[in-house]
């Protein structure tokens, strides 16, 4: 039996980075995006002139952890505000981010990537992910 495989594709992601940089420029931000696929590995990326450099790695781990757990990054806070051993353990883990701006990109209920925008206040950040996620739900509808 074949092994079957759903991966985000170049085109997918190339109509995403077009959606993000349209929102980001609507909110007069120069924003990072990252594009990584199912399993976290970075298929496309964007630096806009004038973003900051610390904002390439923070993106690119948030699509990470939105992949390696297949939930959004600011889903992390609420689940580890609370619980004191967690949130000063856990936080210590490279690459995880537990504030928004990281969301998995799902088609037909299958993780295929996701998408990590950094920039702006992480509201911005979230704002800018999710208007790149409609752009993927508009073609499959």
């Amino acid at each position: 039996m074949p092994i079957v495989k759903h991966t985000i594709d170049e085109k997918t992601a190339k109509r995403m980075i077009k959606a993000a940089v349209a929102k980001s420029e609507e909110l007069k931000k120069k924003m990072c995006i990252a594009i990584t696929n199912e399993a976290g590995q970075l298929k496309a990326f964007l630096a806009m002139d004038g973003a900051a450099h610390l904002s390439i790695g923070i993106a690119q781990d948030k699509a990470y952890t939105a992949s390696a757990f297949g939930i959004a990054t600011h889903v992390w806070w609420d689940f580890v505000k609370n619980d004191p051993p967690l949130l000063h353990g856990i936080t210590h883990t490279p690459r995880l981010t537990i504030f928004g701006g990281g969301y998995p990109i799902r088609i037909d209920d299958e993780m295929i990537g996701a998408i990590g925008v950094s920039g702006g206040h992480y509201s911005e950040d979230m704002e800018v992910a999710r208007a790149a996620l409609s752009a993927v739900e508009a073609d499959i509808t």
